[in-house]
């Protein structure tokens, strides 16, 4: 009598498994995962190494690169210009960064009027981050993380745009990254060795061990 019970209660165990698991599973598949994608994008990563990379941001309205020259920026930087050089870090898990000037280890900010400003340390506010935005152009923007919808901006003078009057679509608002001078990837050249029928049945023949005398 015990070991029909037994029998009887791990049948009954079983039966309750199949029911459950597939409620388990349909209940895994309905979560929302993008809240935390999205919590995680902002929270910083001290673990992992920091990437920094030095860049040029050219101004797709002035023409030119823009310069971090301490407090002020702007968008009339050479190329090589030395000022024009930025460190781009990201220490994030998203695509948030901070751009500092290489020559004047200055930060660049955008204020709560939306003013782009230079500041030595980038931990005073949350305006010195910025989202890198790769555009369907192959152009990228840099949208404030503190203040959304606000991006770094010049005119065709290469004055800074206030945030407030910068739109994604805008030229004003679109930049190429660029390499400095002497900074490129030692990209080495590829060789391609091109095989075809003859070459094949050669190589075979050539490889082949020499008759016995």
């Amino acid at each position: 009598m015990q070991s029909i019970l037994s029998s009887a209660f791990v049948l009954c165990f079983q039966i309750v498994l199949l029911f459950y698991s597939p409620l388990q599973v349909l209940a895994v598949e309905n979560v929302n995962f993008g809240v935390h994608v999205e919590n995680q994008t902002g929270v910083r990563d001290g673990l992992s190494r920091k990437h920094h990379r030095v860049y040029q941001l050219y101004s797709r309205t002035s023409g030119k690169h823009v310069q971090v020259l301490g407090k002020k920026i702007t968008a009339l930087g050479e190329d090589g210009d030395k000022y024009a050089q930025l460190v781009v870090e990201a220490d994030t898990f998203g695509s948030q960064v901070r751009i500092r000037g290489k020559e004047t280890n200055y930060y660049l900010c955008m204020n709560r009027k939306g003013k782009l400003v230079g500041k030595k340390d980038s931990s005073v506010n949350g305006g010195c981050i910025f989202i890198e935005i790769m555009l369907e152009n192959n152009y990228t923007a840099w949208m404030s993380a503190r203040y959304v919808g606000w991006y770094i901006g010049f005119t065709k003078r290469g004055r800074p745009r206030r945030g407030p009057n910068t739109l994604p679509n805008q030229r004003d608002v679109h930049f190429m990254k660029r390499f400095p001078p002497g900074e490129q990837p030692d990209l080495q050249p590829c060789s391609f060795t091109t095989v075809s029928k003859r070459s094949k049945r050669v190589q075979q023949t050539s490889t082949a061990p020499p008759p016995l005398q």
